[in-house]
């Protein structure tokens, strides 16, 4: 395994100056942001695609500094009932497929996107609860008419490419848990995999070792994110999981994303990290800093220093006591 960080953190810092500071932590890898929602302060794709000077350059500067891209990121909302952004992010999607091919970069990470609950919808309508059936019936014609058929079609745009899907099973979009997404795979294509990370998993109540059992025996697993999550045990019970109050009411909320290490102890991160290697995932860990008690770079550290204990880099040898 390689330890790795989603670059969006960094915005802030010139693209050179950042990768200096990644590679001086000791870290193996970069995830990107390619515009949507994680921006595009370090990489643009139209300009990139348009200039083989620019391009070169900037595989460049990653691979000498010892750095490798794990991934490009573009999470965004191509399901969008409001046809403005859903053509911007999916738009940026085919710009951001194309870079990957370009740059030998085999994952490209997004959102599933939720579509609306019918064709003249202003707003995404993401359905959790069977009952009253209306909802029922928004599931099946969103699945049926906008995620299914989209993703179909863009997972055949990326495999001609040889680039993979990596789906952040995210709430608040169709595909945000292990089922969700082994359906969309399953009618969509192998293409389609999981860019899972255990912060999402814990907040709706899913263990995220056995999300990693249930998507790494099914080959489902293209990528992979770290960040924690802490609930509280007295405001969880006053606003549940689906709490809707801002992440800036900290003291407040049900749940929040912590660093690696401060929202469950190492030894889950263990169990988390064995796992991966349990079911075959031995590609990069990637650190997302989200943290609304730690700098940047104070969550960051100490994120990378928690995982680089745990992480298990050497490759498998034979089990000599057997």
């Amino acid at each position: 395994m390689k330890l790795g960080v989603f670059m969006v953190l960094f915005a802030g810092k010139p693209f050179e100056e950042a990768l200096d500071y990644i590679s001086s932590k000791g870290l193996d890898a970069v995830e990107i942001g390619t515009g949507a929602y994680p921006g595009n302060a370090h990489c643009k794709p139209e300009e990139l695609l348009a200039d083989a000077g620019k391009l070169k350059a900037f595989k460049q500067a990653v691979e000498s500094r010892g750095l490798t891209i794990s991934a490009l990121s573009c999470h965004g909302n191509p399901l969008h009932p409001q046809k403005q952004i859903s053509q911007e992010h999916h738009n940026t999607f085919l710009q951001t497929v194309e870079l990957a091919q370009r740059l030998e970069v085999p994952v490209v990470n997004c959102f599933s996107g939720c579509p609306g609950d019918h064709e003249d919808a202003k707003y995404p309508n993401w359905p959790v609860a069977p009952w009253p059936n209306d909802f029922q019936e928004i599931l099946s014609w969103q699945w049926e008419n906008k995620v299914i058929p989209y993703w179909t079609e863009s997972g055949k745009y990326a495999s001609d490419r040889g680039v993979k899907i990596g789906l952040e099973l995210h709430g608040g979009f169709s595909v945000h848990t292990p089922a969700t997404l082994l359906r969309l795979r399953e009618a969509a294509g192998e293409v389609i995999g999981a860019n899972l990370d255990p912060s999402h998993m814990w907040w709706q109540g899913i263990d995220p070792v056995q999300s990693i059992n249930i998507l790494g025996r099914a080959g489902a697993i293209h990528h992979f994110h770290a960040k924690d999550t802490s609930i509280d045990p007295i405001n969880v019970n006053r606003y549940g999981l689906t709490d809707m109050q801002s992440y800036t009411h900290m003291l407040d909320r049900a749940w929040q994303f912590r660093t690696v290490g401060y929202g469950h102890d190492l030894k889950a991160w263990a169990d988390i990290i064995s796992a991966l290697r349990l079911v075959g995932y031995d590609y990069v860990v990637s650190i997302e800093h989200e943290d609304g008690l730690m700098s940047v770079e104070e969550g960051f550290s100490k994120a990378a220093q928690n995982l680089q204990q745990l992480l298990i880099k050497e490759p498998l040898g034979e089990m000599w006591w057997v």
